[in-house]
């Protein structure tokens, strides 16, 4: 199966494209989409539904597996990462893709089997578990590549079927 992981922001959208195969992962690609912070907002999520696109038509993703928001103190940065990932999902949606969502304590089991593990610990776990010579950075990238292999861990077909 191949997956599109997003770890999803406004300045910062990390990706990481990965195929599961049996046991076995294969890098497709990775990287982060980036907008800059003296461009008006609007034309930020324009920014990330085109490259999201792209990528999306690049690598022929059949899921998406996207992190779930959590709310920090910041109503603003919330509200503005929440129209991203609308866009994010919109993308995806348009392309036929998939979308499953994952909360940070899922990701974190996933990788290291501990809902508590730091975010160097899973870093460190998702290089070795891609076979990759050094950690992605930005980190939203080595996230987005964590997401994917947490779904790649979680999806379960028959379970899914059973449900939808």
């Amino acid at each position: 199966m191949r997956i599109l992981g997003i770890d999803p922001g406004y300045a910062i959208v990390g990706y990481g494209v990965i195929d599961y195969i049996g046991n076995n992962f294969k890098i497709v690609e990775y990287g982060a989409i980036t907008t800059e912070a003296d461009e008006e907002m609007n034309s930020r999520f324009k920014t990330i539904h085109d490259d999201l696109n792209t990528i999306i038509e690049r690598t022929g993703p059949e899921f998406m597996a996207i992190e779930e928001l959590f709310f920090n103190s910041n109503q603003k940065t919330a509200i503005n990462v929440a129209q991203a990932r609308g866009v994010l999902l919109l993308s995806a949606l348009n392309h036929g893709v998939r979308i499953f969502e994952y909360t940070p304590l899922q990701v974190k089991q996933a990788i290291a089997g501990y809902g508590r593990a730091d975010k160097n610990q899973v870093q460190q776990l998702t290089k070795t578990l891609l076979n990759l010579d050094k950690v992605p950075k930005p980190d939203d990238t080595a996230d987005a590549l964590a997401i994917a292999i947490c779904h790649a861990h979680s999806y379960n077909p028959r379970v899914t079927a059973q449900l939808t």
